[in-house]
């Protein structure tokens, strides 16, 4: 320890005890809860963001700007971040992939939200995102990013709403002045689906290096574009003949992850292929669930269908705490207190009682009791 940070430990000590004494008079309500009914901004604890700028490039897309608080520690090309927005006096939290460069300069966040039909918070963020619209924030996380030092040759692969946190790696790579093979493939329905179009033929035109290629596929488009039809070894000699040496980052829809999975693994280059997957998992019904789920927070018992805890709660008539549905976030994570479930992703089974698991991965195997 310097002599500076001995010097400076007691004010931090007074510091922290004066906020403590204030926290404690504003007992039963967190002093952040009283600062936002003056300014949202003004938080001691909480992370939040400001909407500094909304961009509507596609028809069903949202490009925000966020100003974070003070908390912010920044992030790695790749990572999410988890939002919370409140709609009809609830509280909702999505997580979402930073499409800016992690170097951005005024320190700023970038998230682009496709307004899926099922979704509540992308629906409402679509609609509704207006500058000055403070929403909730986590610190971001995640192990979807590219390693240190960076690898020689990369291929990012994306497609629809799976395009920011490979087009972050991408905008990362150009501003650390990368000099390696990189590809950056893009898979759309057609051309006017493609987010941040004209940046990225701006970057095709203007980086003048041989080394970044930039590839449009349309999957419902037979003209234009640089290839057409769904992912294929042929689709990938073209882009990437180095494929073998290189190291591929792939974020998009289900079908092109499954698409993608089976050439590499028929390749054998299953370990130089990295993902995220932001789609929840399909609904799991087994022919065989029996068994009871015991929600002892709430007093309510209901028979196993074998879908997800999450899933089963809700159709209980309860409202657990969720956020991305899909294994990502653990917001959704509750004390199982005995049984055995099933995680959906992993195919694992856990008999451990008192274990905190995440609902919307986890399937009950017989009886269950959770503390919802």
């Amino acid at each position: 320890m310097t002599l500076q940070q001995k010097l400076d430990q007691p004010r931090r000590r007074g510091r922290f005890s004066l906020l403590s004494l204030f926290e404690a008079m504003a007992t039963p309500h967190a002093l952040d809860r009283y600062l936002e009914l003056v300014d949202p901004m003004t938080t001691v604890r909480d992370l939040r963001g400001e909407v500094t700028a909304v961009h509507r490039s596609t028809a069903d897309t949202v490009t925000l700007t966020l100003r974070p608080t003070h908390q912010w520690n920044g992030f790695e090309a790749g990572q999410f971040v988890q939002v919370g927005v409140v709609i009809d006096g609830v509280r909702h939290t999505r997580c979402y992939s930073p499409a800016c460069s992690q170097y951005r300069a005024d320190g700023r966040i970038e998230l682009t939200i496709k307004a899926h039909p099922e979704g509540l918070v992308s629906q409402h963020l679509h609609r509704n995102a207006r500058v000055g619209l403070v929403v909730s924030l986590s610190q971001a996380d995640g192990t979807f990013h590219l390693p240190s030092p960076r690898p020689e040759r990369v291929l990012l692969i994306s497609g629809g709403s799976g395009i920011t946190p490979v087009l972050s790696m991408l905008r990362s790579l150009l501003d650390e002045g990368y000099s390696g093979d990189l590809t950056f493939l893009h898979y759309a329905y057609t051309e006017s689906d493609v987010s941040y179009r004209r940046e990225l033929d701006e970057i095709a035109a203007t980086t003048g290096e041989a080394n970044v290629r930039i590839v449009f596929a349309y999957t419902d488009q037979e003209e234009g574009g640089d290839l057409h039809g769904f992912f294929s070894t042929e689709h990938l000699d073209a882009v990437a003949p180095w494929h073998r040496d290189a190291h591929t980052y792939l974020c998009g829809p289900p079908g092109l992850m499954r698409g993608v999975k089976n050439v590499y693994g028929e390749l054998g280059l299953t370990d130089r292929l990295h993902l995220e997957e932001f789609a929840p998992p399909l609904s799991v019904v087994t022919d065989d669930a029996d068994g009871d789920i015991a929600f002892t927070g709430s007093d309510v018992t209901a028979s196993n269908t074998g879908r997800t805890l999450l899933e089963q709660a809700e159709d209980a008539g309860l409202s657990p705490a969720y956020g991305c549905r899909m294994g990502i976030c653990f917001t959704c994570t509750s004390v199982k207190t005995s049984g055995c479930t099933k995680n959906v992703q992993t195919g694992e089974t856990d008999s451990e009682p008192h274990k905190k698991i995440q609902l919307c991965v986890s399937v009950p195997v017989g009886d269950v009791a959770i503390e919802i």
